[in-house]
């Protein structure tokens, strides 16, 4: 199962082969055995690509949790004097986890040398237990309450641009300003047109016309430090950028929304050392820094 699933994750035998220490033929003997038993074709093989078929990607889903149930047995039979060790595996959002999880990772690893971690750092929600994943951080409302959630704070909306496109178009006064500025839309954290803003109990939503559309959160910022227009994301993202004078927050008397920040893993798997102590230390340093608000 183990090499099966490296083999589906690396993309080819030799990637499996390499990750799991093991020669590239004993990886394919082993998966051709493995497919021969069960009599079903779990891969495609050209001379060029490994791809795993519809019946091969349920049975990845399924390795994975069997994996990371023998992973949770192991670690319960070592008892309170077990070491922290083995691979744990965290997504986050792309900036998020590059700003502020990363320093975390770091810090865990020299406190448990015997421990891994495998970072997927990306702006799609992954089904934990089909993809392996054993903590995650998730920014927004959740959907999903079969995992265990720690809240950590919130981070909010925050309309900014670059001092020097502010003193070629002016500053915004009010949210029904935005429809004469030149607008670089976020996908990632402004997907619809409409903009809302609140001011006490009132609600103002702006239809905000993009000249500039951005996949990327990242490539956002870049546009609006170099001046080009005005953008919205979210508070965690333009930190840095707020505090040295590169982006300065705009209508920041009209509150956007709050979103919530939370630290997920699987219920079940609560009592796992390896998990148990990044998420002590994540919570900590999450609730202590700068990333969220209380």
């Amino acid at each position: 199962m183990a090499l099966f699933v490296a083999v589906v994750d690396e993309g080819g035998f030799a990637a499996a082969g390499r990750k799991m220490k093991i020669s590239p033929p004993a990886v394919t003997r082993a998966i051709s055995e493995l497919e021969a038993s069960m009599g079903v074709r779990l891969l495609t093989r050209t001379t060029r690509v490994v791809r795993v078929t519809d019946v091969g990607a349920r049975y990845a889903a399924d390795c994975r949790r069997v994996l990371a149930d023998i992973a949770e047995i192991e670690d319960q039979a070592s008892g309170a004097h077990g070491a922290v060790r083995g691979r744990l595996v965290i997504t986050a959002p792309a900036l998020f986890g590059q700003m502020y999880l990363t320093p975390i990772v770091l810090k865990y690893l020299r406190a448990y040398p015997e421990a891994e971690v495998e970072c997927r750092f990306n702006d799609r929600v992954v089904n934990m237990l089909d993809e392996g994943v054993d903590v995650a951080v998730r920014i927004g409302q959740l959907q999903d309450s079969s995992y265990q959630a720690i809240r950590v704070g919130h981070v909010r909306r925050v309309v900014c641009a670059a001092p020097a496109y502010l003193k070629e178009h002016g500053t915004p006064a009010v949210p029904d300003d935005l429809q004469h500025h030149i607008i670089i839309s976020a996908n990632g954290v402004t997907p619809s047109p409409n903009w809302r803003f609140a001011n006490g109990d009132a609600l103002t939503v702006v239809r905000a016309a993009p000249k500039l559309t951005m996949l990327s959160n990242g490539a956002a910022i870049i546009a609006a430090v170099d001046g080009f227009g005005i953008t919205c994301l979210l508070s965690y993202m333009v930190a840095p950028h707020l505090s040295d004078g590169r982006l300065v927050e705009v209508l920041d008397t009209h509150q956007t929304d709050v979103v919530p920040v939370h630290v997920m893993h699987h219920e079940g798997r609560h009592d796992a050392r390896k998990v148990r102590a990044f998420l002590d230390l994540a919570v900590e340093q999450l609730r202590g820094g700068d990333a969220v608000t209380q």
